[in-house]
């Protein structure tokens, strides 16, 4: 490790008792980013508070694109290398949810504010934090909430931005509300499904095999699961939800099952999709339903190397801020980066609980901590400690 490095790694602690100053405007910009709904293909409110955030602290540039997602650029002194910092904008709650934030001395409490508020408070923030902290870098800083993320988004927003941008992007940092001690610098390869079971309005009970669209659905989820699943490579099938019916005394006519396959093979995964189309159209031939299935999102596997300096230089931070690190595989905005050949890592702010539930909870003191990893992160990105050739 380098003088400069470890010079860089002994600043860490009196970075973060500085950025504890700003404690309540981070905070500031938790509430009034959460309370603006952003539903995925929604999301322009949250985006032009986002925007107005980074205008008000003195970003070039400062605009939305075609899929609306809102970027702004803190130049750098020589500007020679370009540094993204991205957050999604869009929420799992629609319009209808009440986004009110609950602060508690120790706590947030909100639907959304983990995923993904904190993190574009945070990354809103950074101009601010940097300033306060007499920072200069020599890279530009592309801050920007991405569009179209969740779901049916599929990272659309992200994608868009790295396919017409004529920026060279560095290197890459993703910024997640939770979990403190996060990341990810590899994808694995996922497929994001939905199967559609409806039973034709004159439907023949009759026939052989003839059941309601939820019994339809179960004789899949049970074929689904007779699948063999190998070890080598690592490879599962995530069933993440079941819909069907509207009352207790009516045969349901449509139901919908939600799956993710994931596998560290791209082939594995085209496997097994393959497999359940044709379990699918078998059970439609015996009950005559109509079954559907839809791919929603893809993926590919990749990343950066379990040694690669940006990998390693992000453990080594983490490790002199006592986060214990977890590595896990990403399948959000890093898989953007990663199909673009770009070095990038997702790194977690804080804990949390009851994620994706209108009670979702996020402690406030370890955010800190979290800020005080994101930026030195920056720093040793911008002065060429993450180079490959380090």
């Amino acid at each position: 490790m380098s003088t400069r490095f470890q010079n860089l790694l002994n600043k860490l602690d009196n970075y973060k008792e500085k950025v504890f100053d700003l404690r309540e405007t981070i905070l500031t910009n938790l509430v009034m980013i959460n309370e603006l709904p952003a539903p995925t293909f929604r999301e322009d409110q949250r985006r032009d508070f986002f925007i107005d955030r980074l205008t008000d602290y003195g970003l070039h540039n400062c605009s939305f694109d075609e899929v609306g997602n809102g970027l702004g650029i803190l130049p750098g002194t020589d500007g020679k290398k370009n540094i993204l910092v991205v957050a999604h904008l869009d929420s799992l709650f629609d319009e209808k949810t009440d986004h009110t934030v609950t602060l508690q001395p120790e706590y947030a409490i909100g639907p959304g504010v983990g995923d993904n508020s904190l993190g574009l408070a945070v990354i809103a923030s950074l101009p601010l934090i940097l300033d306060h902290l007499n920072m200069k870098l020599k890279s530009n800083l592309i801050i920007m909430g991405s569009s179209r993320s969740l779901g049916k988004g599929n990272i659309e927003g992200l994608r868009f931005f790295l396919a017409n941008s004529a920026v060279p992007i560095s290197a890459g940092l993703c910024v997640e509300g939770v979990k403190l001690g996060r990341l990810s610098y590899a994808s694995i390869g996922m497929m994001r499904c939905e199967i559609n079971c409806k039973v034709p309005e004159f439907y023949d009970w009759t026939r052989f095999g003839a059941v309601g669209s939820i019994v339809t659905i179960n004789k899949i989820i049970g074929a689904i699961l007779s699948i063999p699943i190998p070890k080598e490579p690592r490879t599962n099938i995530v069933l993440g939800s079941v819909q069907g019916g509207t009352t207790y005394d009516a045969v349901a006519t449509s139901a919908v099952l939600r799956f993710e396959i994931r596998s560290e093979s791209e082939k594995m995964v085209r496997k097994i999709a393959r497999q359940i189309l044709n379990i699918t159209e078998e059970v439609s031939a015996l009950t005559d339903a109509e079954i559907t299935l839809d791919i929603l999102a893809q993926r590919k596997p990749g990343g950066i190397r379990f040694a690669h300096p940006l990998a390693t230089r992000t453990r080594d931070i983490m490790k002199k801020l006592r986060v214990k690190h977890r590595i896990t595989p990403s399948m959000s905005e890093l898989s953007a980066l990663i199909d673009k050949k770009i070095p990038a890592v997702t790194l977690g702010l804080t804990d949390g609980e009851n994620m994706g539930k209108s009670d979702e909870t996020i402690q406030i003191d370890p955010v800190f901590k979290g800020i005080t990893q994101i930026l030195g992160l920056i720093l040793a990105i911008d002065k060429g400690f993450c180079n490959e050739s380090q």
